[in-house]
């Protein structure tokens, strides 16, 4: 074992179960709220042949989980399971008045979402009026009632007091414990589940999850069963767009945003064919289709962040909540959002108007300070809002925009937060001061603790008082920069940071900093060796 690795392994403190993680340790389904109620209405549906429908969100949460549970029904012996996905564009998110009417018409008479529902409290009263069952299986903050469905499985609910690492789960890994739970009654063979849990991986990753036990065994196994994975589609996706090895990076770079692409500028139903292609010729015309989103999603973001950085270097921000309006697409809001955040390291609100006099958008935090709670505080002049502590949602009327922008930067002073640019900044697990070790055998005895994500960060070393021996400027808008280090063994490495702060291409050659670094894996002509993605300098 690499002595660096060893060092870090002491360092983070990792037990033997996390290194090796084992299936059987999986928490048991019957922990969830209302599990054992939704086998019993499943059961009764499998036994009188009902027609069942699906439905889930146009996110990768949303569309892995929509496919397995799909899957997961069909294993257990239901043969008519159609799937529903809102429209971002036309029902926004959650269950909407669509879903009673394509339910009345394809007598459909249980429906079962995926990550979503459990603040639908008036679509699930009316759905019960037309006497169509409902289970909730979601993964998203309740309030303090419940809707009146046949069984509600939310790890969040108030009433929940099982293990607290199960409200870690994705939606996608809400589902996988419904799925379990037929296993446990049999109807699903036992090992057949695990075929799903590259969705699980994909969800889980993407929705940026805390990788505490509970996901930590599910990601693992995700993985190797993405490695060997048999969807067509996904098969079709990694091919074009380069993927030669399942890593967090990957999934979160590569695969995630492909597949969001669908349903934040056309229709994510386009993701959902995809996963679940059975011919190539489909899989390879839904993953081109993807590809082009994907370039168009990237090229709208980008003009939107240029055009918002230019004022703001004119007129600097300074207030602690940016909530920003535009005429951007409604689809890469909260990219745009994570962007300003991660910049500006402020909590972040952009917003475009989507029908006369109606504004939607989306928020991303960061730190003490909780999206979630803060739409709460607003709810007497927003449309409509939800969503996680660190990410969301809000439809806002026009002539309440201003009232929105000063009562949540009221509230976000009234919490009195302090020093919440810590969460933000990186540190390192450990320093190194020569490059012996950081080599080809580190990178392999650091790919068995991925996957990487929230709680199970990628590691990152600080190469102490390393010599800078050539810089350069790279990409069509020169904004990424490649430093060669010489360590203090006099060995080299090289390094890059894309999107690097202004200041940084102003270094000096030869002289030394600390450089906090993540080890990454370079391959020309069949040979490979060790490089670095540089993520931040320290004089």
């Amino acid at each position: 074992m690499n002595k660096i690795f060893t060092q870090l392994v002491e360092a983070r403190g990792l037990s033997p179960d996390f290194l090796n993680p084992k299936y059987e340790n999986l928490e048991s389904p019957d922990q969830l709220p209302d599990m054992k109620k939704a086998l019993k209405r499943i059961e009764k549906a499998i036994k009188n042949r009902e027609k069942v429908l699906v439905y889930g969100d146009y996110d990768v949460d949303g569309v892995t989980a929509s496919t397995l549970m799909e899957q997961a029904l069909k294993m257990a012996g239901l043969t008519e399971v159609e799937i529903m996905l809102p429209d971002r564009f036309v029902d926004g998110y959650g269950m909407s008045e669509r879903l009673i009417n394509r339910a009345k018409k394809d007598q459909i008479t249980l429906v079962i979402t995926v990550d979503c529902g459990s603040r639908n409290h008036e679509i699930i009263d009316k759905l019960n009026q037309a006497k169509i069952d409902a289970i909730i299986t979601d993964h998203h903050e309740c309030e303090k009632t419940i809707p009146e469905a046949a069984a509600v499985i939310n790890p969040h609910r108030h009433d929940y007091h099982g293990p607290e690492e199960l409200k870690d789960l994705a939606g996608v890994g809400v589902a996988f414990k419904l799925a379990q739970g037929l296993v446990k009654t049999g109807k699903i063979k036992e090992g057949q589940e695990k075929w799903l849990l590259d969705l699980v991986l994909l969800g889980t990753i993407c929705d940026s999850m805390v990788l505490s036990k509970e996901n930590r065994i599910l990601t693992y196994f995700g993985k190797i069963v993405l490695e060997k994975t048999r969807r067509k589609g996904l098969l079709e996706l990694m091919k074009n767009a380069g993927v030669k090895q399942i890593t967090s990076e990957s999934i979160g770079f590569q695969i995630g945003p492909r597949l969001n692409a669908a349903g934040r500028l056309d229709t994510a139903k386009i993701a959902l064919d995809l996963l679940r292609a059975t011919s190539s010729t489909e899989a390879a015309e839904l993953a081109r289709k993807l590809e082009e989103l994907n370039k168009k999603r990237r090229d709208e973001q980008r003009a939107a962040v240029k055009e918002i950085s230019k004022r703001y270097e004119e007129h600097p921000i300074d207030t602690p909540v940016i909530v920003e309006t535009g005429d951007y697409h409604e689809g890469v809001l909260g990219i745009i959002a994570g962007r300003l955040a991660e910049t500006y390291h402020k909590p972040t609100f952009v917003l475009t108007e989507v029908e006369k006099g109606i504004f939607k958008g989306s928020g991303r935090s960061f730190g003490d300070f909780n999206l979630a709670d803060a739409l709460l505080k607003t709810k007497d002049i927003i449309e409509g809002g939800g969503g996680h502590a660190a990410a969301a949602g809000v439809q806002i009327k026009q002539e309440n925009l201003y009232k929105f922008y000063e009562k949540i930067n009221d509230y976000y002073k009234s919490l009195k937060l302090k020093n919440q640019e810590r969460f933000l900044k990186t540190s390192a697990d450990l320093d190194i001061e020569d490059l012996k070790d950081f080599n080809l055998e580190l990178l392999e005895d650091l790919k068995t603790l991925e996957p990487f994500g929230p709680g199970n960060e990628e590691p990152i070393f600080c190469l102490k008082q390393a010599q800078i021996i050539e810089k350069k400027a790279m990409g069509e808008d020169q904004n990424h920069l490649r430093l060669d280090l010489k360590a203090k063994d006099h060995k080299t490495i090289k390094s890059v940071a894309f999107f690097a702060p202004k200041d940084w291409f102003s270094l000096y050659e030869d002289e030394k900093y600390n450089f906090l670094i993540k080890p990454t894996e370079n391959e020309w002509n069949g040979v490979r060796s060790i490089e670095a993605r540089l993520i931040d300098i320290e004089a």
